[in-house]
């Protein structure tokens, strides 16, 4: 046992839940912003832009762009896990096709188990032999493929199934399920874990993938407007239009600090599921104002007209601000967050 936990550590092997659920979905995030969230936007962009000008060769070109770049998601997750996963060159491009075998086969939540075991047995086996450039890339995709037509599936099912009860649930319930999700999709958001990825496997969409966007939404402006004073624009724009995930060693010092931006999407999620009806799909449903995703993915979804615009800007970015700076300067004047508390090295 203890030459195999040696092996398992020159290898860079590790089976914990920090590795797979937090390192592995972030890179999975990464996978999928490259091929189907970028490719959406595209084919977005060039869909809209036939409708407004016509067809011409430039705007079939951006469809066309944005179809192959959606198609090739199970791919990019394959490389992005592997990469995440820390994977030599040969097992790393191998996970081209297990991705591909996994997502064909179980979806997004496929590619990311077929790509994660067909990595770590290549890794395993990487530069064992001295047909390495053989051996190699065939073990990680013979297992690779084992995961796929095995547990893919499964977890495909798992997750789409919990993501068609949490809907469903917000249909039935949609004052409490627009607080829970909206918190939820805002926390983990803000957590080291991928929001992104977590709402594509789950396959998010209506009314609960709008309450997600929306408290992710919160958590980013309103950590953009209440950590003015330490950052500027500087991390107004690093943590509005990039991650409030950049606070996670503050937060971890200072577990308030992410008190108000909670507050202000627990009480827009009732507002986005009863009043506005705000809806969103899988792509940008955890996304909140990153690359401004959510929104153009909202647009998509609901229609690019004046009252959804002016909704998307009173919902995402008007009240998050102004509901986070009230909770900020209530919890400021009881001394529960002090200059400095959202500092970051920016």
């Amino acid at each position: 046992m203890g030459k195999f936990r040696e092996f398992l550590k020159r290898k860079d092997i590790v089976f914990s839940v920090k590795r797979y659920f937090i390192d592995g979905l972030s890179s999975m995030a990464i996978g999928l912003f490259s091929t189907l969230i970028i490719g959406l936007i595209i084919q977005t962009l060039g869909d809209q832009l036939t409708l407004l000008f016509g067809q011409n060769v430039v705007f079939d070109a951006l469809i066309e762009l944005g179809n192959t770049a959606k198609g090739l998601m199970g791919a990019g997750i394959g490389v992005a896990v592997s990469y995440g996963l820390k994977a030599p060159p040969l097992v790393a491009f191998s996970g081209i096709i297990t991705g591909m075998l996994g997502s064909t086969l179980g979806g997004p939540a496929g590619a990311f188990v077929a790509s994660a075991i067909g990595c770590e047995f290549g890794k395993a086996i990487s530069k064992e032999t001295k047909v390495d450039i053989i051996v190699t890339p065939a073990i990680t995709l013979f297992f690779g493929l084992i995961a796929a037509k095995t547990i893919g599936p499964a977890v495909d099912w798992l997750m789409t199934g919990l993501g068609v009860v949490i809907m469903r649930a917000t249909e039935l319930q949609p004052f409490f399920m627009g607080i829970a999700v909206s918190v939820i999709m805002g926390l983990v958001l803000t957590a080291p874990i991928s929001s992104a990825a977590l709402a594509i496997m789950l396959n998010l969409s209506g009314l609960a993938a709008g309450a997600a966007t929306v408290g992710c939404s919160a958590q980013m402006i309103g950590f953009a407007i209440i950590s003015y004073r330490e950052n500027k624009m500087g991390g107004f724009i690093a943590q509005g239009i990039g991650t409030s995930m950049l606070q996670v060693p503050n937060i971890v010092r200072n577990f308030w600090i992410v008190v108000p931006p909670t507050l202000a999407s627990a009480v827009l999620g009732p507002l986005s599921t009863m009043v506005f009806h705000m809806e969103n799909n899988p792509a940008g449903a955890g996304m909140g104002t990153s690359g401004l995703v959510g929104q153009i993915n909202t647009f998509q979804t609901m229609g690019f007209t004046l009252p959804v615009l002016l909704q998307v800007l009173l919902l995402h970015v008007v009240l998050p601000a102004i509901l986070s700076y009230m909770f900020y300067v209530v919890l400021r004047r009881m001394g529960k967050i002090k200059d400095g508390d959202m500092k970051l090295d920016l």
